[in-house]
């Protein structure tokens, strides 16, 4: 007699044989009992759940006659009648099983529903059951919605997909939907004990359980890879041949891992990698696994009860325990994190473990722990311009050649006494326009550059107003407005404007100063040494030949006071300053803002 295998032998062949469907068995078992039946049924899940088995199990039921051949429709078919026996031997005739995936067809749909018209021959009801429904044509689908819809009483459809989400919703509407959940790994592992007990099989509670989590849901899957580890043990499950055929990590790896990785070990991380290289192990399974157990330690350390409840038989309950207790939580979520995103970068490098190490090592590069120090450090970058970096304000900057007016200052009694005009204007913080009544606010004391506050008078009429030091602030460089600078803003402009130089040349012109330009020779001043490449300063002393033949240039590093970007910044900053002057100063703008409470969006004024 031929073996046979155990995901056939041990079929389920009655609901209460079932395992891991209860709501299904619950449901069918109450229709069945009351006779509540629908005229279709479909059933979804993933491969091994029980689709197939649960439709020869309800064929049964609907067609079961009893042991004295007196019986009904009964949710316990007896198993022994002769409908029950051809329906397990898969020759009734009265219960038809199509496989869509090889028939798919219209002439095959239609073949099907040509017997509908036909009564039962042996049993009570005629069942259709059509496996992998959703690998139908569309025509095929709209063949069979008419009789799906009202099909004779003695005719019930069965349907089963693994992929719903392609069944039409004209199919779905029509019929009663059990969707058969994914198995888990203790229920796959009770199962497993079960049946290797009736067969007489010694198993190592190991050895099942990486079996269990090996098949991912499925009782076929489990009872298949059974079969191969009782050929592969030599008829013993032991759980170092099981996990040697299933190509396992060791979970001693993983609990070395992340122990060293709470302790921010990376030498222990990197030879532990360079370990399961050369054992061969998969880097893909070690993060499975390190999932797995990162997942169990995030539950002990939100529910800590799950730790004192853990099972003691499970030898791994102790340590997922000891290191739930050693890696605080945020580092837990984060690795678990980088270890499910690293899996799908394995295959993008050329070495697997390369990759490994890296996913593992990125833990310690961004440690929550650590992250408080860069983070002041860009706050202190970030506060760093606000106070000290050149900015335009609202003074009367000259724009070329032109003339420069002078600005009244506005006399503010707690900084400083009235004033004579201002010339020049310190590059201060963006003016920030209050009412005249609001306290003007002081910087601490420990800021390192000047913090003027500009205060303006009621917007009708608006005035300019010059921005005031603060007595005893380390002074800020300031725009010194020159004849060279004049000459130099104005050399530059055309230049730009007429496209003599682009790109980093450009850059250059812009953000330089000219010291002198005397016999051909012409100096300028940098603030930035990336500026000065070679490339960049021979062409615009290429551009500066057209206007004096024979030029050379000459660039330095220095601080630099007035240069054509600074006067740009400072021409747009007093357009700016004006087009919002103007916008307040308007007499339905101040009556919408005082009679209601309506308000300017930053950012949104811009001058023509």
């Amino acid at each position: 007699m031929s073996y046979l295998v155990l995901a056939r032998k041990y079929r389920p062949r009655s609901f209460t044989e079932m395992v891991g469907q209860e709501h299904v068995v619950q449901a069918l078992s109450n229709a069945l009992t009351t006779q509540r039946l629908h005229h279709a049924y479909l059933f979804t899940g993933t491969r091994g759940v029980g689709k197939t088995t649960v439709s020869r199990i309800l064929a049964k039921s609907l067609n079961c006659q009893g042991p004295d051949g007196t019986g009904g429709i009964t949710a316990s078919p007896c198993g022994v009648c002769q409908a029950c026996r051809d329906i397990d031997a898969g020759r009734f005739v009265d219960y038809t099983e199509l496989d869509a995936a090889s028939n798919r067809g219209v002439d095959e749909v239609q073949a099907l529903l040509e017997q509908a018209v036909y009564k039962p021959v042996q049993g009570r009801f005629k069942v259709f059951m059509i496996d992998e429904v959703h690998m139908l044509t569309n025509t095929a689908f709209n063949a069979m919605l008419k009789t799906l819809e009202e099909p004779p009483e003695y005719l019930k459809f069965v349907l089963a997909t693994t992929d719903p989400q392609k069944v039409p919703v004209t199919v779905l509407s029509r019929c009663l939907q059990f969707n058969l959940r994914p198995m888990a790994p203790e229920t796959v592992l009770s199962h497993l004990t079960q049946v290797l007990q009736a067969e007489g099989v010694q198993a190592e509670t190991g050895a099942l359980r990486l079996l269990s989590r090996a098949a991912r849901g499925s009782m076929r899957d489990a009872l298949s890879l059974t079969d191969q580890a009782i050929a592969f043990g030599s008829g013993q499950l032991e759980e170092t041949t099981v996990r040697q055929m299933l190509g396992s990590v060791d979970r001693s790896y993983v609990f070395r891992l992340i122990e060293a990785l709470a302790l921010a070990d990376g030498k222990t991380v990197v030879e532990t990698t360079e370990a399961l290289r050369l054992n061969g192990l998969s880097a893909a399974s070690t993060l499975e696994e390190m999932t797995s157990v990162l997942q169990r330690m995030a539950v002990i350390q939100a529910v800590p009860e799950k730790a004192q409840a853990a099972d003691d038989a499970d030898p791994e309950a102790a340590d997922t325990a000891r290191l739930a207790a050693a890696m605080p939580s945020d580092e837990t979520q984060l690795l678990y994190s980088m270890c499910l995103h690293g899996r799908a970068e394995l295959g993008l490098a050329p070495d697997e473990y390369a990759a490994l190490t890296m996913v593992l090592l990125r833990l310690l590069a961004f440690k929550p722990a650590q992250a408080k120090a860069p983070a002041e450090k860009k706050t202190l970058i970030e506060a760093a311009p606000r106070v000290s970096q050149p900015a335009p304000a609202p003074v009367a900057a000259p724009l070329a050649a032109a003339p420069r007016p002078e600005a009244p200052a506005v006399s503010i009694p707690p900084v400083q006494p009235p004033a004579a005009p201002v010339v020049q204007a310190a590059p201060v913080a963006p003016p920030a326009v209050v009412p005249v009544a609001a306290p003007v606010e002081m910087p601490p004391p420990a800021m390192p550059a000047p913090v003027a506050a500009v205060v303006e008078v009621p917007v009708e009429p608006p005035t300019s107003v010059a921005p005031v030091s603060v007595p005893g602030a380390p002074a800020a460089p300031a725009i010194v407005f020159g004849e060279e600078g004049d000459f130099w803003h104005s050399t530059v402009q055309q230049l730009v404007a007429t496209d003599a130089v682009t790109g980093l040349a450009r850059e250059l012109a812009l953000q330089s100063q000219l010291v002198s330009h005397a016999d051909s020779r012409w100096v300028i001043c940098i603030e930035r040494e990336s500026l000065n490449q070679p490339m960049s300063r021979e062409r615009l002393r290429v551009a500066l030949d057209a206007i004096s033949p024979g030029a050379s240039l000459d660039v330095e590093v220095g601080q630099v006071v007035d240069s054509p970007g600074k006067r740009n910044a400072a021409a747009t900053a007093e357009k700016q300053r004006i087009a919002e002057e103007i916008i307040l100063g308007d007499p339905l703008v101040q009556s919408l803002m005082r009679d209601y409470g309506a308000k300017i969006v930053p950012g949104t004024l811009k001058p023509l």
